[in-house]
C-alpha cells in the first residue's frame, strides 16, 4: 500500500470512529484496529514506544490526587492567554493533555469531549485542552469538532516537561510519523520532536489534583462518564 493510499484508508477509518454513536473506549479501539490492520509496522513500532515510556516511567511523577496543580498561563487557540487560576474562579477543571491537531486518537477524543459538553457545564465543571501545536492548529481542531472549551497552546511542551509528560518520540517513529504525513515540527514550530502524554487532570477550586488519568499508551483516553464523575465529586 502506497503511502498515499494507506492516508486515505487510516483517515476513512478516522471519520468512521469519529461519527460512531459509541463510546469514546470503543471508538478509540476501532481506529485502532484499522491501524494495526492497515499499517501493522506502524502499531507495532508504537507498542515498542509505549514499553519504553513505561519502562522509563514517564509521567509517574506528574501532579497526584491530594497535590496542588501548578498554575499555568497559555494563549487560546485566539492568542488570548488564559489562567489556570482564573478558570477556578468559575468551578473545578479538567486539564487533558493532547498531542496534536494531527493525532486521530486526539481527534476522536476532542470530539467526544465536546459533545459530553452539556453534561459537563451541568456539573459546574469545565475543560481546558492543552497541546504543543501553534494556534492555528488548535484553531482548526476547536473548529473542526465545534469545542466550546479552550484549546491551548504549550510552546515547546514546557509546561508538560515541568509535569513530567513530555517525551521524544525516538528516531523510529519520527520516520515512521513523517511518512504518515504526521510532522509534528510543522504544527509546533520545533524540530525537538517532544510529545506530551495524552494525561488528564481534575483540578478542584482550591487548586488541588482531585483525579488523575495517566496512560503512556496515547491510544487509551479517560471515559468521558468517569471525567464527569471527577468533576462532580471536586466540586
Amino acid at each position: 500500500m502506497t503511502v498515499k493510499s494507506l492516508n486515505e484508508a487510516l483517515h476513512e477509518a478516522y471519520i468512521q470512529a469519529r461519527d460512531m454513536e459509541a463510546s469514546l473506549a470503543e471508538r478509540l479501539q476501532v481506529f485502532a484496529d484499522a491501524v494495526r490492520r492497515l499499517g501493522p509496522h506502524f502499531q507495532e513500532a508504537v507498542d515498542r514506544l509505549v514499553a519504553r515510556l513505561k519502562e522509563q516511567r514517564v509521567g509517574e511523577t506528574a501532579p497526584k490526587p491530594g497535590e496542588p496543580m501548578p498554575l499555568f498561563v497559555l494563549p487560546d487557540e485566539t492568542g488570548h492567554l488564559v489562567r489556570l487560576d482564573t478558570l477556578l474562579d468559575k468551578g473545578p477543571v479538567a486539564i487533558t493533555f493532547h498531542r496534536g491537531h494531527w493525532c486521530p486518537y486526539c481527534r476522536i477524543n476532542t470530539r467526544a469531549l465536546a459533545q459530553a459538553q452539556d453534561e459537563i457545564a451541568a456539573e459546574g465543571g469545565q475543560i481546558a485542552a492543552i497541546m504543543p501545536d501553534q494556534q492555528h492548529y488548535t484553531a482548526a481542531l476547536k473548529a473542526e469538532h465545534d469545542a466550546p472549551f479552550p484549546i491551548l497552546t504549550d510552546i515547546d511542551n514546557g509546561y508538560a516537561m515541568s509535569l513530567n509528560l513530555a517525551f521524544w518520540v525516538g528516531a523510529e517513529m519520527q520516520e515512521l510519523m513523517t511518512g504518515a504525513g504526521w510532522d509534528v515540527s510543522c504544527s509546533q514550530g520545533s524540530d525537538t520532536w517532544l510529545l506530551p502524554i495524552p494525561a488528564t487532570f481534575v483540578v478542584g477550586t482550591d487548586g488541588e489534583v482531585k483525579a488523575r488519568f495517566l496512560d503512556p499508551d496515547y491510544r487509551k483516553r479517560v471515559a468521558v462518564e468517569d471525567l464527569i464523575e471527577a468533576l462532580k465529586s471536586a466540586q
